[in-house]
C-alpha cells in the first residue's frame, strides 16, 4: 500500500478501532485504508505482541499507529510491525491525552519537529513499508503557520511518505482529550495552504468530516481524507465509499451480507475464547436511520453482553430491522 494511493482512510481512534471494528469496516469497503488504535512503542517491544498487533488478513490495507518519542525504540517497533504484515506504520504526533503527555509524545511532539524528524528517519531506515505521520495544526499558544510548516518540513526531509493533519489545535492545558476533539475550531484552509506549499507531498486531512460528500469536497484540495467518529457511529456510510471515492462500479454490499459475515466472524472469535460483545459493541450504529434500528441497538446492548451470548443474538437483532429498507440503503 502506497500512502499516496489512499484517498480515504478511517482514523485511528483509541478504544474504538480495534481488530473487530476494523474487520467490520472492511466488510463495508474494500479500498478504504484502516488504522489501528495507537500502540506505544514500549508495549510493542515488551508486551504480548500477538494480542497487541494481531489482525485478520482481510483487514488489508491496514496501518499500525505507534506512539513514542525515542527514535531507536520506534525503529525497532516499526520493524516488528512490518514483520507482522502491516502495510504502513504511522507515528502519532496528535494525541492530547494525559497519558501521552506524561510520556512526552503524541501532540507534545508538535513542539519538537527535529525530534519527530529523527524518529521518522529511524523508522524509515528500519522497515520497508511506508512511514507516515499524523499531527495537529499546533498545540497551545503555537502559531499554526510556522508550527505546522516546521513539522511538515522536518518529517518530509526525514523521508515520511505522508502527513495526515487533524485540522485543529490541541490544547494540552485546559481541555480534556474529549474536549480536544470538538472545542478547538477547525481550520481546513490551513491544511489546504500546506498542500499548496508542498504540491508534491501527500497531505491528508482529518477532523469533523461527517459524510462522503464532504470527503469528496476535501479531495479537491488535499490528497486524502480521514473519517473518524462518523465512520464509527454510522459505519454503513462506508458501503458507498468504494463507488463514490474510488470510482468502482460494483454495487455496495448489502447490510444483511455484512451482518452474516460478522456473525461468522463472531462465532470464530467466541470459539477462540472471546465474547460476542467484543465484536457487537462496534456494530450498534450499523443500522442507523433504518426502521427497527432502535430495537437492533437495544438487543445488542442488552443481550450481547450476557455470558454465553452467541452470534444468534446478532442475527436476532438484525431480524428486527426492516429488511426492505436495509436493502434499499445498500
Amino acid at each position: 500500500m502506497k500512502a499516496a494511493g489512499q484517498k480515504l482512510a478511517i482514523a485511528p481512534m483509541m478504544e474504538w478501532t480495534d481488530r473487530h471494528c476494523r474487520y467490520l469496516h472492511r466488510q463495508l469497503t474494500r479500498r478504504t485504508a484502516l488504522y489501528t488504535e495507537m500502540v506505544v512503542a514500549d508495549a510493542v517491544l515488551h508486551g504480548e505482541r500477538t494480542r497487541l498487533l494481531g489482525f485478520d488478513p482481510a483487514e488489508h490495507p491496514v496501518a499500525l499507529q505507534l506512539g513514542g518519542a525515542q527514535p531507536q525504540k520506534l525503529a525497532e517497533a516499526a520493524a516488528i510491525a512490518a514483520g507482522f504484515g502491516y502495510d504502513e506504520v504511522n507515528l502519532n504526533v496528535g494525541c492530547p491525552s494525559d497519558r501521552v503527555q506524561s510520556g512526552t509524545f503524541g501532540a507534545c511532539l508538535m513542539k519538537e519537529p527535529a525530534l519527530v524528524g529523527a524518529c521518522v528517519a529511524a523508522m524509515k531506515a528500519a522497515c520497508a513499508v511506508p512511514v507516515t505521520v499524523k499531527c495537529r495544526l499546533g498545540v497551545d499558544d503555537q502559531d499554526t503557520g510556522p508550527a505546522l510548516d516546521a513539522l511538515a518540513d522536518a518529517v518530509f526531509a526525514a523521508g515520511a511518505d505522508a502527513l495526515w493533519v487533524h485540522a485543529r489545535k490541541a490544547w494540552l492545558k485546559g481541555l480534556s482529550p474529549k474536549e480536544n476533539r470538538d472545542v478547538p475550531p477547525l481550520d481546513y484552509a490551513r491544511v489546504y495552504r500546506l498542500k499548496q506549499r508542498l504540491p508534491d507531498r501527500f497531505i491528508g486531512i482529518n477532523g469533523g468530516i461527517a459524510t462522503l460528500d464532504e470527503a469528496s469536497a476535501h479531495l479537491c484540495h488535499v490528497d486524502g481524507v480521514m473519517l473518524g467518529r462518523a465512520a464509527y457511529h454510522q459505519p454503513a456510510l462506508l458501503a458507498e465509499a468504494d463507488r463514490l471515492i474510488f470510482g468502482e462500479t460494483r454495487a455496495p454490499v448489502a447490510l444483511g451480507d455484512v451482518v452474516a459475515a460478522m456473525a461468522r466472524y463472531a462465532a470464530a472469535h467466541i470459539d477462540g475464547g472471546g465474547r460476542l460483545a467484543h465484536v457487537t459493541r462496534h456494530m450498534v450504529g450499523l443500522c442507523h436511520g433504518l426502521p427497527g434500528a432502535r430495537r437492533f441497538r437495544q438487543i445488542l446492548s442488552s443481550e450481547a453482553t450476557r455470558p454465553g451470548a452467541g452470534p444468534e443474538v446478532l442475527l436476532r437483532a438484525f431480524a428486527a430491522v426492516d429488511r426492505e429498507a436495509a436493502d434499499k440503503a445498500a
